[in-house]
């Protein structure tokens, strides 16, 4: 045992820890281990992010999953990584660009543009990483990965072949969600639906055949009129099934287009009158194919109006040209009204711009093994938890829409297929490109360049983020083509922990890719994490200022703090509200279990005879405290192993914190004390302090997983472990410290600790009614005690603090003496020589007259019958609420002044 410095100092601890665990090789993995396996991969985060409380918590859940594995004597791999994080990554690079060299990516051209982003890359790529060793994550650093490594590029090419060969990926014009400000397609997934206060435009388009008769259109985009090709109604509308086959004129530029009937079109919204864009809006490029209509592209990439037809609009801003454009149609008398509307526009997630409806020509999927990937999670085979999300994953299931793979970026996996130079633009221009291409010898798809690679022009575009991580849980842990040791070992993986927001973008496609390319499921238990709001229930955002950095957290409070109060706070399924106060709280626990241990340490320096006990010796010497602690660590060891299976972690935190603070060092250590004193007989003495080390060294190891610095400190500065070893490696107890000890013994033993605890607090409430409570000098006597009550006087008064306890079954009590009826006896409290009798009376006489008229005033607002109707229902139940506390107290001041005599 090595002495304990006075204050705990985290910053320094956990740093010397966590250089001893990378130097002693702890977080790495051994796939020639015949120890069964435990693996999980880590949800790669953006390789030039910075941690945040989200990855705090996910991150912390995964820490605490692979060191308690460990500890039940598995072989853990716990597989980190970052992903190149194409859009977001990009954007940084080429902000950089324009703000400090006033340069475009295609300035630099694509070669020059990617140097810049590996170098941005390597300069701001360790910061996370570094970030999470500073949280204290047990990951195998040696197997460190990037979606960008070379070999894992080659995974994702080879998988683009393979299911481009397989007819599964394909090229074709379709309507996508494009970012205008990204520019580049996006996925669904990619869409955060937003509501909005939107403008719904009602305006008239002129028949053709008789002038000064209209057809009323509604819109919410009128800068797009000039891309209508027809006006669509339900056939069943009765308003305007004798219009459809005539013609209106298009206000601008000024043209006939047709009325056509299409079932789609929703009779209830608007007019009933659809204008059918089809460039803009995935529903009318859907009727325009049905119907052969034209398509008509009125806007540019960046979201500008391309119409040099109409110069008022042509080159406007699409927001700008909305308001010019109703303007417009007001001028000709062709607006009819403007209403206030609320729909859901999609965002793009990385640029928070409204996305456009745009034709363009990319690269889809067509999802593989849909059916396995369902039935995975259908029949449990795959456990999510919380399971509630198993019915959205299911929907989402039901209602694939092709992958659109591609993206119009430079960073990122560039599509492995090139086009023969001399038939460049008709490849380019075809419609569609699938397999049958390949016959023609125009197209080339491979891992590798063609052989003649001079005479071929590569295809510009780069893969989806997502395309790259689907392949996460194996493509790290073997090169294609070959069944490493690492795969064969751990993979699938047990456990995967991520957030319920990218249960589409990739737990459901690691799924299919796992049946798909591994011919398995990729792991068999995935649990959603909560998401972290402040406490009023908004989101965390550097905008509203409510999202702290975790490393100022973890330099105020401590890693430990940090994890174990964030741990505590997160229930399953429900949302976290963070507050500081819960870090502080994390950081305190710490120093509670310090200073228990301080408090052991210097017991030992009291000079006072240890009898030399043996181990095998202490339980048959332990009184009914020691039995008692003893029994719930042996509890709490069987209720964490069945919570660890429930995946409650905020249970399991509570859990700890509740032995630790309430039940040792508020009840344990508090009846023992007297044990420590140098009065105490050397037997008592030695069997104390080796049930405090038994309970001490068992409960750093349970709390381990949550607080991994301060349990290795204390480990290794009590004796618990030598030097050179290592708690997160010692493996858990096998056996309950009491087993040798019978049930019925066990519980007599706790039930008279628990006799004696509900005791202390009953006295010390008596005490404290009557003002004595800081009083150590009372005298307590007990009638009717039990037989064993003898045994746990000094213990009881200890407890009670009182001076001195009396056995009396005879004892005549004063009237007015104050008595507390507890599992040990009657226990009366003489007042004499304590307390101003005649004064005491006064004081409680004047307290009921007080509490007698808030109790007149409450009855007299709950008779108010005004007052009970208009009142708010929760002021009406908080009056009710009053009136029966204060005559609960009244109760008892009478209670109390009738016993004084």
């Amino acid at each position: 045992m090595s002495d304990l410095p006075k204050a705990y100092e985290p910053q320094a601890v956990e740093a010397k820890w966590y250089a001893a665990w990378i130097e002693g090789k702890c977080f790495e993995a051994d796939p020639s281990s015949e120890k069964p396996a435990y693996s999980i991969v880590i949800p790669p985060p953006n390789v030039t992010g910075i941690l945040h409380l989200g990855h705090v918590l996910n991150n912390t859940i995964q820490d605490v999953l692979a060191r308690r594995a460990r500890q039940k004597g598995m072989e853990v791999l716990w597989l980190p990584g970052t992903d190149h994080a194409g859009i977001a990554t990009q954007a940084k690079v080429e902000r950089e660009l324009r703000e400090n060299e006033k340069l475009t990516r295609r300035d630099l051209g694509r070669d020059e543009f990617l140097k810049r982003v590996w170098a941005f890359k390597d300069k701001h790529g360790d910061i996370i990483i570094n970030q999470l060793k500073r949280l204290g994550c047990s990951c195998d650093w040696s197997r460190e990965r990037f979606t960008m490594d070379a070999e894992y590029t080659k995974w994702v090419s080879h998988v683009f072949v393979e299911l481009f060969k397989e007819g599964l990926i394909y090229r074709g014009k379709r309507i996508v969600n494009w970012c205008p400000v990204s520019l580049t397609a996006l996925s669904d997934e990619e869409v955060v639906m937003t509501p909005q206060r939107s403008k719904l435009y009602f305006m008239k388009y002129e028949f053709t055949d008789a002038p000064g008769e209209f057809l009323e259109i509604s819109t919410t985009r009128p800068e797009t009129l000039m891309g209508d090709v027809a006006v669509a109604v339900n056939p069943k509308d009765p308003r305007h099934a004798k219009n459809i086959g005539r013609m209106v004129y298009r206000p601008f530029p000024h043209t006939p287009i047709p009325v056509i009937a299409d079932d789609h079109v929703d009779i209830e919204f608007g007019t009933g009158a659809l204008k059918i864009t089809p460039a803009h809006d995935k529903s009318d490029f859907e009727i325009g194919l049905r119907h052969g209509l034209e398509i008509i592209d009125v806007l540019t990439p960046d979201g500008h109006v391309n119409c040099p037809e109409v110069p008022e609009l042509h080159g406007l801003d699409r927001f700008v040209a909305r308001k010019k454009a109703a303007a417009m149609l007001e001028e000709r008398g062709l607006l009819l009204k403007v209403e206030e509307y609320e729909n859901n526009v999609g965002f793009s997630e990385r640029a928070h711009v409204p996305i456009e409806p745009r034709i363009s020509m990319q690269w889809f999927l067509k999802y593989p093994c849909v059916k396995e990937a369902a039935d995975a999670v259908a029949t449990g085979e795959i456990q999510f938890r919380p399971e509630r999300w198993a019915k959205t994953y299911a929907h989402w299931m039901e209602n694939l829409q092709d992958w659109c793979i591609s993206r119009q970026l430079w960073w990122g996996h560039q599509i492995p297929v090139w086009y023969r130079k001399d038939k460049l633009d008709d490849l380019k221009n075809a419609e569609s490109l699938d397999t049958s291409h390949l016959s023609h010898g125009d197209l080339f798809v491979g891992v590798e360049p063609p052989a003649d690679a001079d005479n071929w022009v590569r295809d510009e575009d780069v893969m989806d983020t997502w395309f790259s991580s689907w392949l996460w849980p194996f493509a790290t842990m073997t090169n294609v083509g070959e069944k490493s040791a690492t795969l064969k070992k751990f993979h699938p993986t047990t456990d995967l922990v991520t957030g319920p927001d990218i249960i589409f973008f990739w737990v459901a496609r690691m799924i299919m890719a796992g049946f798909r390319f591994e011919g398995e499921l990729p792991f068999k238990n995935v649990y959603f994490t909560s998401i972290i709001r402040d406490l009023q229930g908004r989101k965390m955002s550097k905008s509203l200022g409510n999202s702290p950095d975790p490393i100022d957290l973890m330099e105020k409070y401590g890693a430990d703090g940090l994890r174990f109060g964030l741990m505590r706070i997160a229930p399953v399924g429900s949302d976290v509200r963070f507050d500081e106060s819960s870090v502080e709280e994390g950081r305190n626990f710490a120093n509670k279990l310090y200073n228990a241990c301080r408090f052991r340490q210097m017991a030992d320096e009291i000079e006072a005879p240890t009898a030399e006990v043996g181990d095998d010796e202490v339980i048959g010497m332990a009184n009914c405290f020691h039995v008692d602690i003893l029994a719930k660590l042996d509890q709490l060891a069987v209720d964490l192993e069945r919570i660890y299976g429930e995946y409650r972690f905020g249970e399991i935190a509570q859990r700890l914190y509740d032995f630790l603070w309430g039940e040792f060092c508020d009840k344990f250590l508090e009846a023992v004390k007297g044990d420590l004193r140098e009065s105490a007989t050397p037997e008592a003495r030695a069997v104390t302090l080796s049930v405090f080390d038994t309970v001490m060294s068992r409960f750093l190891q349970l709390l381990h997983p949550y607080m991994p610095h301060v349990t290795e400190e204390l480990s290794l500065r009590m004796g618990y472990l030598e030097e050179g070893e290592f708690l997160m490696q010692e493996p858990l107890p096998d056996e309950p410290v009491l087993a040798g000890l019978a049930a019925e013994e066990i519980a007599a033993e706790q039930s008279k600790a628990a006799a004696i605890y509900e005791t202390a607090g009953r006295v010390r409430n008596l005490k404290a009614e009557y003002h004595v409570g800081s009083r150590r000098d009372v005298k307590l006597v007990v009638k009717g005690a039990v037989e064993w009550l003898s045994e746990q006087q000094q213990v009881l008064a200890l407890l009670s603090g009182a001076g001195e306890i009396v056995l009396d079954a005879a004892y005549d009590a004063p009237k007015g003496t104050p008595v507390s009826l507890t599992p040990v006896g009657e226990i009366y409290l003489p007042l004499e020589g304590l307390i101003d009798v005649e004064a005491e009376k006064i004081r409680l006489s004047r307290e009921i007259a007080r509490i007698e008229q808030e109790v007149v005033r409450c009855e007299t607002k709950l008779g108010n019958e005004s007052f009970v109707a208009r009142a708010p229902a929760a002021v009406v139940e908080q009056e009710k609420a009053r009136i029966v506390e204060w005559q609960g107290k009244l109760v008892q001041l009478r209670e109390m002044l009738a016993g004084l005599g």
